[in-house]
């Protein structure tokens, strides 16, 4: 990844117009997925086409065999938390969310998923911390920010 790019484009992250950040957002996702050339970004794919079917199974074994494979592949550790979050395994996301965040620091989609993750698990401290750092790179996310508002209110 060309680090001096996504830099401009975590940047353009904090541009008050919104345009701006939209096609940020964009192409960071764009890079971030592409990371690992055609091959990578086709295993992804096909991942999320099993998803969309409904075979769990067989998507992660895809995504952990790419993980395998390519272990410096922030994406697809990415990709394999969101699926476990999605079936409820809010352990396995979180396990996931923080390798893509020891891999790629700055991965505001694996920080939101850990928020969502400690939420989910009634850690809502945790999710705040984690919801904050995601709004440090983005922050004008209005998800994150609605978010840190409802942790805020089930600590009260």
């Amino acid at each position: 990844m060309d680090s001096l790019s996504i830099n401009f484009l975590l940047e353009d992250l904090k541009n008050p117009d919104a345009l701006v950040r939209e096609q940020a957002t964009r192409k960071i996702w764009r890079l971030w997925f592409q990371q690992k050339g055609i091959s990578g970004l086709e295993k992804i794919d096909y991942s999320q086409k099993l998803m969309d079917a409904g075979e769990i199974g067989t998507a992660e074994e895809v995504l952990t065999k790419l993980i395998q494979a390519q272990p410096d592949f922030a994406e697809a550790w990415n990709r394999r938390a969101f699926l476990y979050y999605s079936v409820g395994n809010y352990h396995k996301s979180l396990d996931d969310c923080q390798m893509v965040v020891q891999l790629n620091p700055m991965h505001f989609g694996a920080l939101h998923g850990m928020g969502l993750c400690y939420a989910a698990l009634k850690k809502y401290r945790e999710a705040i911390q984690t919801f904050q750092q995601a709004l440090k790179i983005q922050p004008y996310s209005l998800v994150n920010q609605k978010l840190i508002l409802e942790c805020t209110i089930k600590l009260s």
